[in-house]
């Protein structure tokens, strides 16, 4: 009977102690450095073509989930085709596409492990837009992501991520 009370007291325990990690407020360290991180992950992405920089962004072993294209196995099957794409890229030139963050939409969730931070779940809402014939970008998919970040070697990196619930809209 005092080991099923003890057993009791610790889930209990154990479920108030995780409402009580939830997501970091936006003014935190965590948040800033993952969103510093987010914001130079789709500059480098996007912006720049930065493959050495995405390279140390990811684990060996990234994992990518999108809801349209499928999964992608591994940091260079996710980043070869970007090196390909970018060889042919004049940075004179406007990117064909572009990702911009909806405000207020990042969130931060620590994970720990022992009382030690080991991780952070970061889930966001972006949008994506495309140059036309005339070079005039034009709004595209709205869409959600969830970006699973580890501390490894002293360096936050992602290792997996989700993009999914890509839709249309207008506004």
């Amino acid at each position: 009977m005092i080991n099923l009370l003890k057993a009791l007291v610790y889930i209990i325990v154990a479920f108030f102690t995780s409402l009580a990690m939830g997501q970091v407020a936006t003014d935190s360290e965590l948040h800033q450095q993952l969103a510093q991180k987010d914001s130079l992950l789709f500059q480098a992405a996007f912006d720049t073509c930065n493959t050495p920089l995405l390279e140390e962004l990811f684990t060996e072993d990234f994992e990518f989930y999108h809801d349209k294209g499928g999964l992608t196995e591994g940091r260079d099957a996710f980043i070869n085709p970007m090196k390909e794409n970018c060889a042919n890229w004049d940075p004179k030139d406007l990117q064909p596409s572009k990702r911009i963050l909806i405000a207020n939409s990042l969130k931060v969730f620590p994970l720990y492990k022992n009382g030690e931070l080991y991780g952070a779940i970061q889930h966001g809402v972006h949008r994506f837009e495309s140059l036309d014939g005339d070079k005039i970008y034009q709004k595209g998919d709205i869409a959600k992501f969830t970006h699973v970040w580890v501390k490894e070697d002293a360096q936050w990196r992602i290792k997996r991520e989700l993009s999914y619930d890509h839709q249309y809209k207008e506004n």
